[in-house]
């Protein structure tokens, strides 16, 4: 089995975890559904539920109705995924500006900080 740890910033407060709950029911069943494929098969996960970004950057993929849910996450040591941010899309690769905002957290989850 594999674990899941959601990224803390500096102040204690999980952006995934307040992005997860800021979605309907629905939408939060369809996520955490998501999230059980990966803790159940990990690095094995493939589409549609998990896609490689760049570098150690992934993302989990749910969908409800037209919304696409998108968390991205890296293998942080042995069997851990950190979650590091969520976002809702429409349509198109992750936008660059998410990407980034889950590089930083990344360094800083690496960091120590």
């Amino acid at each position: 089995m594999w674990s899941i740890e959601y990224y803390r910033s500096g102040t204690g407060r999980s952006p995934v975890e307040d992005y997860i709950d800021s979605l309907d029911a629905r939408s939060r069943a369809r996520v955490a559904r998501t999230l059980d494929l990966l803790e159940e098969f990990g690095t094995e996960l493939g589409m549609p539920y998990a896609k490689h970004i760049e570098g150690q950057l992934w993302e989990l993929r749910a969908r409800e109705g037209k919304n696409r849910y998108r968390i991205i996450y890296f293998l942080a040591t042995g069997r851990v995924f950190v979650l590091l941010h969520g976002l809702t899309k429409k349509q198109g690769p992750v936008p660059r500006s998410d990407i980034e905002i889950a590089e930083r957290r990344r360094d800083s989850y690496l960091s120590g900080r």
